[in-house]
């Protein structure tokens, strides 16, 4: 089961990526501010999701901290989706990473 969570945090990472992405490209501006924007907001957030909160990040946080930006990134990416016009996907992608991450802390695994 430890497994299974693991590998549905990192396929939630993976579109949380995807959906700030996403919404970059639907932005009703020119291209190339559309293209800008769908590479630049993932690249953005991998950044900071490297640095804070990956299990080798180079910034260590306290837990409470490091859970404060993985949510505060996850958050962004709901309410990407839903700016996207897709509200229900980013609600899904909030409580589905609520949930796994809940379970792993259940489990005694904080990540």
């Amino acid at each position: 089961m430890h497994a299974v969570l693991l590998g549905g945090i990192f396929l939630l990472e993976l579109a949380l990526l995807a959906a700030a992405g996403f919404w970059g490209l639907t932005l009703d501006v020119g291209w190339p501010v559309r293209l800008l924007a769908g590479l630049g907001t993932p690249l953005a957030l991998a950044v900071v999701w490297g640095l804070l909160c990956s299990p080798r990040a180079a910034v260590p946080l306290p837990a409470p901290a490091k859970l404060g930006v993985q949510a505060a990134c996850f958050l962004t990416g709901g309410v990407l989706l839903a700016l996207a016009g897709h509200p229900l996907p980013g609600a899904a992608l909030v409580l589905l990473w609520s949930l796994d991450k809940a379970l792993l802390t259940r489990s005694g695994t904080p990540i």
